[in-house]
């Protein structure tokens, strides 16, 4: 058992806020452990909550095109959310339960090790920038963090509900991927 899955099976039995009496399963994250690029959510939905892996309804089917577009492979990549657990009606997260997740995801930060963070959306963008313009300024525009690139983007919730965002989206992957293919290890 690797550390990652240490980790993940700590994380399964966590009671740190209410979400956990809610939730079906914690949604820890997935993809490889020795990712150069680390793709951060908000946080599970009903299909994420059922199936346990991040990125599995409808915002999943928007990442995993523009993915592709990209010639990305989710296999590639590490993912993960803000939140570990569902919100009840798919509600944004408060203060405290992002205040009780922040631990699992710095330390899934530091396993994978990553060379570039992806924050998609204002959740995971306020992880690094607490006081961080909105996603539609700050998207695109990288920063470092202890070390790392931070690229925030769009989440592809976003292009749920605004189609027009797409062609920004899956530019924002293209470029990723061409970071991303002079890092992989």
């Amino acid at each position: 058992m690797t550390t990652l899955q240490k980790l993940a099976s700590q994380a399964s039995g966590c009671e740190l806020c209410a979400l956990s009496e809610t939730r079906n399963r914690v949604v820890f994250g997935s993809g490889n452990p020795r990712a150069a690029v680390f793709l951060i959510g908000e946080a599970p939905g009903r299909n994420e909550d059922e199936g346990g892996e991040p990125f599995a309804g409808q915002a999943g089917r928007v990442l995993n095109e523009a993915l592709a577009a990209a010639g990305l492979e989710r296999r590639d990549l590490y993912i993960a959310n803000v939140l570990k657990c569902r919100p009840p009606k798919n509600r944004n997260p408060k203060r405290e339960e992002i205040a009780s997740c922040r631990p699992w995801l710095e330390q899934q930060l530091t396993l994978v090790d990553p060379v570039v963070v992806v924050p998609m959306g204002n959740f995971a963008l306020r992880l690094f920038q607490k006081d961080a313009p909105p996603i539609s300024k700050a998207r695109g525009v990288p920063f470092d963090s202890k070390g790392r690139t931070v690229l925030p983007i769009f989440h592809p919730a976003a292009i749920l509900y605004n189609r027009s965002l797409e062609g920004t989206f899956r530019e924002d992957f293209a470029r990723i991927a061409k970071i991303g293919s002079s890092l992989q290890r």
